[in-house]
């Protein structure tokens, strides 16, 4: 117990020590109070804490700009990489040039120094890194406190990083094959789709939303810039065959995808190819192929940023770029106003009227109109009018202008602004490449052909015309002559050639010459996300829905609709032979080239969910009874129709545009031996008063080798795993 005893002395009272130590501080058990552990701790705690709040409220608050910090740093941009950095620093100390060696650039890309050689530099100058930090630290203080517009004069002419345009995947979104490579790489305002606020990119093809789920507002479903090619063309005419495959770049039937994804649900073991090959490895087409060394060093190279500002618009960049960040922050209506304050006090400035039409285009999207949509288009086209605009922002403001101009169905229109921009640049074969599609969408393919073999006459390895002229060439049914066109175009890997609809072409056109490398391309568009799978080859699809290629009336749920047909079969063949026996057949040829030999015709009841009331007046009986079942006769992608096939009629291997439907056939004249098909890899034939179930998207083909016609009864209805919303938005085809 001894050790017990504290400073006390025997008598029991403290020494002086002990006092000493109480006075100053110190506890009657000999601790210290006012340097303790815990106080300590806790007064650590609370200086972090303040330090974590007022760095929130900086950043919460907006208490520094720091894009405008970044933008006063410019100023002393020594390297011209845009932004002010250590290397800026060392340029500026004379430290750069006395220890980096010079390294071999191109023209284009901007100077840069390679990690080896900033280690070189690092070790050299080990003495001057307390120098260089502090020279660094007066440059910020100078920048940070200097006045706005200070030190602008010789700012880089562009809105240096705001500017840069976000790379687009394509998978669904098809990349528009109007989009050129030079301009995605010179700048951020020739968009590709309509994104939210803060993004300049837009694509014709593509709303982030569902248009066609509001009905009820102003803005109307966009025509894209996809144009039929081949996939069972969709005809206005509703008495005119829907099985085809055809070369017109149809701008009336060209679907807006806002409401699918291109890629349907994966497939199943049944859909897998009949070849046993493993193509997932296959290098045929150039985005597959393992780049080289030179690739990779150019694309490392710094890309080429637009030059945007004339001499005047440097002189107000700070007011450009206030408003400018408005628009970037999503702040369109105060971006808006901005702009059009700059253009009212400084009508001649090319940057801020480009800002305005901008601001106008997103505003357009926000509100969903078309009126604000078609301002944004004349603000865009007052741009270049104005002197002394910058090149490339002549090429963004007719770009974007014929792109809007696409994205409202006017065709004609966007085509006058291509040709400009191709007078204007007519050393730019992407121009004449975009103006070969606008010829294409109004279905000039005579003037799209001479285009694009202007193009490869100046680029002979333009992948994109390859594509494009291949495309005209199987139009024209120049099958063999399309196959070297395609295939190398899709081999470039050029930019716009990566599309289902071209792997598409391409495989079809070696089915039809006996090539079984077609099922090569129909993997390899699979692998890129273009096909559901090898043998499901739609291009406008809804993801997530059953895929099989033959169903049950009990799998479809229409069995009522099924058991109707079933039982009325006479009377419906009845009245489609009395159409035959006219003198003026009702019936019309097959005339889309999907036929290797024969003669198949069609008579229309309902096309895209329209009724056919001449039609359906000389078979009243038949339509009366399918007005009962609105998921046949409000299929708006798919027909109700009479289809006769002749003997020696072959039908090549094809498939339907989308998987949102299926295809019911109801036998009336078969013959006993002789006709089939085959849906995937299963062949069946049809049987008088019987319904054969399908679903078209698959590929299939028919034979027809029997001594008298076939004479079917075809019924497309809505897949049932569609939604009651999807039925009533899905665009049509």
């Amino acid at each position: 117990m001894a050790s017990r005893k504290s400073s006390r002395g025997a008598g029991g009272s403290p020494s002086p020590g002990s006092k000493r130590e109480t006075k100053h501080g110190g506890s009657k058990n000999g601790k210290k109070e006012g340097l303790s552990g815990s106080s300590f701790f806790t007064w650590f705690m609370v200086i972090a804490l303040l330090g974590v709040w007022t760095s929130v409220a900086v950043v919460w608050f907006e208490l520094v700009d720091y894009e405008e910090v970044l933008g006063k740093l410019g100023i002393y941009d020594a390297d011209g990489d845009g932004d002010f950095d250590v290397e800026d620093a060392k340029v500026l100390l004379g430290l750069k040039e006395r220890s980096v060696p010079a390294q071999p650039t191109s023209p284009d890309s901007e100077e840069t120094i390679q990690p080896a050689d900033k280690s070189h530099v690092e070790s050299e100058h080990k003495n001057a890194d307390v120098e260089l930090e502090e020279e660094i630290q007066s440059v910020l203080h100078e920048a940070l406190h200097s006045q706005p517009g200070e030190g602008h004069e010789d700012v880089d002419e562009s809105i240096n990083d705001q500017w840069q345009e976000k790379e687009e995947v394509h998978g669904e979104t098809f990349e528009a094959p109007t989009t050129d490579d030079l301009l995605r790489e010179l700048e951020n305002e020739i968009p590709e789709a309509y994104e939210t606020p803060d993004s300049d990119q837009k694509d014709a093809d593509l709303l982030t939303d569902d248009l066609g789920a509001m009905e009820s507002e102003p803005y109307e479903a966009p025509v894209s810039y996809e144009y039929d090619m081949d996939v069972e063309k969709t005809v206005s005419d509703p008495e005119a065959p829907e099985d085809g495959v055809h070369g017109d770049y149809n701008e009336d039937h060209v679907e807006s995808k806002h409401t699918e994804d291109v890629v349907a649900n994966e497939p199943e073991e049944s859909e897998m190819p009949v070849q046993a090959e493993d193509y997932s490895n296959d290098d045929l087409v150039g985005k597959s192929e393992k780049e080289t060394e030179q690739d990779k060093t150019e694309k490392a190279k710094k890309k080429k940023k637009p030059k945007l500002l004339n001499k005047f618009d440097k002189t107000i960049k700070a007011e450009l770029d206030a408003a400018e960040k408005l628009r970037k922050k999503g702040k369109v209506e105060e971006a808006l106003r901005a702009f059009e304050e700059l253009v009212n006090q400084y009508p001649q400035s090319p940057r801020a009227r480009y800002g305005k039409a901008q601001s106008e285009d997103d505003l357009a999207e926000k509100m969903r109109s078309n009126e604000m949509l078609q301002k944004a288009i004349n603000t865009y086209d007052e741009v270049v009018s104005l002197p002394n605009v910058p090149s490339d922002l002549i090429k963004m403001s007719l770009k974007r202008e014929a792109d809007r101009q696409q994205f409202l169905g006017r065709m004609r229109g966007s085509l006058v602004t291509l040709q400009k921009l191709v007078q204007l640049f007519p050393s730019d074969t992407s121009f004449k490449n975009d103006l070969g599609v606008g010829y294409l969408l109004i279905g000039d393919n005579s003037n799209a052909k001479k285009v694009y073999e202007e193009v490869l006459s100046l680029a002979p390895n333009d992948g994109f015309a390859k594509v494009h002229y291949g495309f005209i060439l199987k139009a024209e049914n120049k099958i063999a002559e399309s196959i070297p066109y395609l295939k190398e175009g899709l081999e470039s890997g050029d930019p716009g050639t990566d599309d289902g609809r071209f792997y598409f072409h391409l495989g079809d056109a070696l089915q039809r010459m006996g090539d079984k490398e077609a099922y090569k391309w129909y993997e390899l568009g699979y692998q890129r996300g273009h096909f559901a799978s090898v043998w499901q080859r739609s291009l406008y699809n809804v993801k997530g829905l059953k895929a099989q290629p033959w169903w049950t009336a009990r799998e479809t749920g229409y069995t009522e609709l099924v058991k109707s047909l079933e039982k009325n079969w006479k009377l419906i063949r009845d009245e489609g032979l009395a159409v035959m026996d006219k003198k003026r057949s009702l019936f019309l040829p097959e005339d889309e080239n999907l036929r290797e030999k024969g003669d198949w015709s069609q008579f229309t009841l309902w096309q895209q969910g329209r009724k056919n009331e001449n039609a359906c007046k000389s078979v009243p009986k038949t339509c009366a009874l399918l007005e009962r079942f609105p998921e046949a006769t409000g299929c708006r992608r798919g027909q109700i129709k009479y289809s006769i096939m002749h003997p020696g009629t072959h039908v090549w291997p094809h498939t339907g545009p989308t998987n949102c439907r299926l295809r019911m056939h109801l036998g009336l004249v078969i013959p006993k031996e002789g006709c089939r098909i085959r849906c995937a890899q299963e062949n069946r034939t049809w049987e008088e008063g019987k319904v054969l179930i399908f679903d078209d998207s698959f590929e299939h083909e028919v034979w027809q080798d029997a001594e008298n016609y076939r004479l079917i009864f075809i019924v497309d209805v809505w897949h049932p795993e569609l939604t009651a919303q999807q039925r009533r938005t899905l665009p049509a085809i």
